[in-house]
């Protein structure tokens, strides 16, 4: 047997439970990274869509070592770890490293980043023969012959193969360009086809389509990080036991993260947008602590946001008031039902000497046509003396408990889509059939939800809310044969891809606040805001010449 030397390669692994661990060895010529890469690999412990074996380093005699990925893996290669992952394709093909460069694994907003540091010469090996169980790892599908662990010794340890220098030279001629323009545009700090805002637009969109063929795809995979963190991983730590496999996108509700990413594009285009987050950050900032401390999902504080612009003094045509814009029944059902202080009363009606207080525990079957508050299709509430509503505190307490009347429903939970259905509650109501048949409405969101599982299967549940988006827009009055109607369907949406904004505008702005501190990774190297050109205060500020609504 010739004797050849043994390169290994030194790695560092760059985020995630791993990247305390420092710099670590790993011995070569051959070391495969992933999941469970086998014997002598890195294995990449608790890093979300990382496959058994993602990719594969070789080390060849002088030091050089190059990359390749296993089969159609994304493995993504630029000069240093700072940089917009999203706005890298991943490898198609093996590409050599350099000291000092980063590898990302895995999708963007998850998997893992790395470091490559060196190869090192530590020891020899036997050509044909690798001192190392690894020699009897089998072959994977997709990698090239010259990184078979199985053939390693059959190439020549001074050179590789004629095929990998001549793909190698091409692709390295063309990542350069890319690389270097990357890293010119990173150090001038700016983020190629970052998004962010670029017109006045509004404070807030109802309703987008996907039908205008501008999702962007690659936003719609850097999204799967926040997703993740704020609407799955809740609905998985309420199912318990009943979660399985719910941490992967493929069982996820693809239609209702499409829409989402559309509803994000639509929002971080909007200067109007930003600047309103930044008027209310205070209010935010204390309905966010107050889900946290209640045990409820923090994506519930863009719900105030999409009902109000969190304004006080918004009242709806259906006489819908305050932050969170609650009905005056609910009001009354929660003071004398629950004994909680939430009042409404001694309310002046419009045209009238009449002092009205609600008396019912739930609003009309048709509010519009049955309720004494409305007249020709608008409130005619001028004020009430005393309105609970306004008051953000008070507000936000009763909201918890009504937000926790469905978020502990056991059917929700068991679905999957226990956060969607809670936010689409607060909307469509929750089920009011249980102050009595004359208060019961089809479209409130548990019995809505009921005759779509049987419908369709118990296993449905978790595309719930996507499968019933139907309606072009939210201002239609039907449900265009979904379980609910047009406003509630482009309801919970919106108000997901609002908080995932407001995520990386808090964090970047006001990250010593307690209620956005925690953020504080996501607007890292690491974070899916990298994807986004988040305004600076200073930049909302100078930008006034806006629309809103």
């Amino acid at each position: 047997m010739t004797i050849q030397e043994r390169w290994d390669v030194a790695l560092k692994v760059l985020n995630g439970p791993m990247a305390a661990l420092g710099e670590q060895v790993l011995r070569g010529p051959v070391v495969r990274l992933g999941a469970d890469p086998g014997p002598g690999g890195l294995k990449l412990g608790g890093y979300r869509g990382i496959d058994a074996r993602q990719c594969v380093i070789t080390a060849y005699t002088g030091g050089s070592a190059a990359v390749a990925p296993v089969g159609t893996h994304q493995v993504r290669l630029a000069p240093h770890a700072n940089v917009a992952w999203a706005d890298i394709d991943p490898l198609n093909g093996p590409q050599y490293l350099t000291p000092g460069c980063a590898l990302h694994l895995g999708p963007i907003g998850r998997g893992a980043t790395i470091e490559f540091v060196e190869c090192r010469r530590l020891g020899e090996w036997r050509q044909g023969v690798l001192a190392s169980e690894r020699a009897d790892a089998p072959a994977e599908g997709g990698v090239p012959a010259a990184y078979d662990v199985r053939r390693v010794g059959r190439i020549a340890s001074s050179t590789a193969p004629v095929w990998f220098f001549g793909c190698s030279a091409l692709m390295a001629v063309s990542a350069a360009g890319t690389m270097l323009s990357l890293g010119l545009a990173w150090y001038l700090n700016v983020k190629p086809q970052a998004i962010g805002p670029q017109e006045p637009g509004y404070e807030f969109y109802d309703s987008v389509s996907l039908d205008q063929g501008t999702l962007n795809l690659a936003l719609l995979e850097g999204l799967e990080q926040p997703y993740f963190k704020f609407v799955m991983e809740p609905n998985i730590q309420i199912a318990g036991a009943a979660a399985r496999g719910w941490d992967e996108p493929a069982n996820w509700d693809t239609r209702f993260l499409q829409f989402v990413t559309a509803s994000v594009q639509q929002h971080a285009r909007s200067w109007a947008f930003f600047r309103r987050l930044d008027a209310v950050k205070n209010e935010y900032s204390k309905v966010v602590v107050a889900l946290r401390q209640a045990g409820l999902p923090e994506v519930f504080a863009a719900i105030p946001y999409q009902e109000s612009r969190y304004n006080a003094s918004i009242t709806s045509d259906v006489c819908a008031e305050g932050y969170w814009q609650f009905m005056p029944e609910v009001a009354h059902r929660l003071e004398t039902r629950e004994g909680m202080t939430f009042r409404v009363s001694d309310c002046k009606l419009r045209n009238t000497k009449v002092t009205w207080s609600p008396t019912e525990d739930a609003p009309p079957r048709n509010v519009r046509a049955n309720a004494p508050y409305i007249e020709g299709d608008r409130c005619k509430i001028d004020r009430c003396d005393h309105d609970d509503r306004q008051n953000l505190e008070r507000s936000t307490a009763a909201a918890v408990f009504t937000l926790k009347e469905a978020w502990t429903d056991p059917d929700f939970a068991r679905s999957g889509s226990a956060v969607q259905l809670t936010i689409s509650s607060h909307n469509a109501g929750y089920d009011d059939a249980r102050f009595g048949a004359k208060f019961a409405k089809p479209f409130n969101i548990r019995p809505a939800f009921k005759a779509f599982v049987a419908k369709k299967g118990p296993a449905e549940g978790i595309r719930f809310t996507g499968d019933n988006i139907r309606c072009a827009t939210a201002k239609e009055r039907s449900a265009c044969n979904a379980v609910y109607l047009a406003e509630t369907q482009h309801y919970a949406y919106t108000i997901v891809a609002q908080h995932f904004l407001a995520v990386c505008y808090y964090a970047k702005n006001y990250g010593g606040d307690p209620g956005f501190a925690p953020w504080a990774f996501f607007v890292g190297s690491d974070g899916y805001c990298r994807q986004f050109d988040v305004p600076t205060r200073d930049d909302v500020a100078r930008h006034r010449n806006t629309v809103g609504r």
